[in-house]
């Protein structure tokens, strides 16, 4: 059994589809619906940290509060953007997948396929 785990939002097509992919590749993901559970702070620096990146990866540019926060001015500090993602969930990019091999946010969906285990192709 391998782990995977998608942090997805329904109403998101794009999310959907990496489920669909996922799902037919073989694997069943523990999916984490992040607006109705999102993840603490130390997860989400987990997340980075095992994506190579930064919290602004993880940040989603087209949610409202994005730009009615400024949150593309380069003031705001690592510490600050996960304050804002606590109070404002809807800032997570999706859809994030994480496995054994990584964890990427699939936009363009064909980055899923770094973290997917070889079998899954």
């Amino acid at each position: 059994m391998t782990d995977i785990t998608l942090y997805h939002n329904p109403q998101c097509s794009t999310s959907r589809k990496a489920l669909a992919m996922i799902r037919d590749s073989g694997f069943e993901p523990t999916v984490i619906e992040y607006l109705k559970t999102p993840p603490d702070r130390h997860t989400l620096l987990s997340l980075v940290e095992r994506m190579g990146g930064s919290v602004r990866d993880l940040l989603r540019a087209k949610a409202s509060p994005y730009s009615e926060l400024g949150l593309a001015d380069p003031k705001w500090t690592e510490e600050q953007l996960l304050e804002f993602i606590g109070q404002h969930p809807v800032l997570i990019e999706r859809p994030i997948v994480a496995s054994s091999r990584g964890v990427r946010v699939c936009r363009p969906l064909e980055k899923l396929w770094d973290v997917l285990p070889p079998s899954g192709r």
